[in-house]
């Protein structure tokens, strides 16, 4: 099973372990935005959603998304805390368009990536 049922996905998150989530890419003249987004358990058991937009440097021999040059080096992505999980779906599903259904463990996102090179 690829993406995290609503109860796993609670699960691990519970449990400190992240989700993220696959969002879309926007193909600009001469370069491509890849954005996906990834949600956490915070030590003072908040959760936070980051938001990321990055360049897509990648290929198939080279998948390792995390390692991508952000749009804005200055920002190279968005947090936004909550105090419980529920809230941090629901910013997340309203926010950035994201699927309750489409949440990957932490690490799987290359998957997600590596799928999207081979449709394009």
């Amino acid at each position: 099973m690829k993406y995290l049922s609503s109860e796993q996905l609670k699960t691990n998150l519970s449990s400190g372990k992240p989700i993220e989530q696959w969002l879309s890419h926007q193909k600009q003249d001469d370069y491509t935005i890849l954005k996906w987004l990834r949600i956490d358990k915070e030590k003072d058991s908040t959760y936070s959603v980051s938001y990321m937009e990055c360049f897509d440097e990648g290929d198939e021999d080279f998948l390792d998304i995390y390692e991508f040059a952000p749009l804005d080096p200055d920002e190279p992505f968005t947090i936004n805390s909550f105090s419980n999980i529920n809230e941090a779906l629901f910013f997340a599903i309203n926010k950035y368009q994201a699927s309750e259904s489409r949440f990957v463990a932490a690490g799987m996102i290359q998957e997600e990536y590596k799928e999207y090179l081979m449709a394009r």
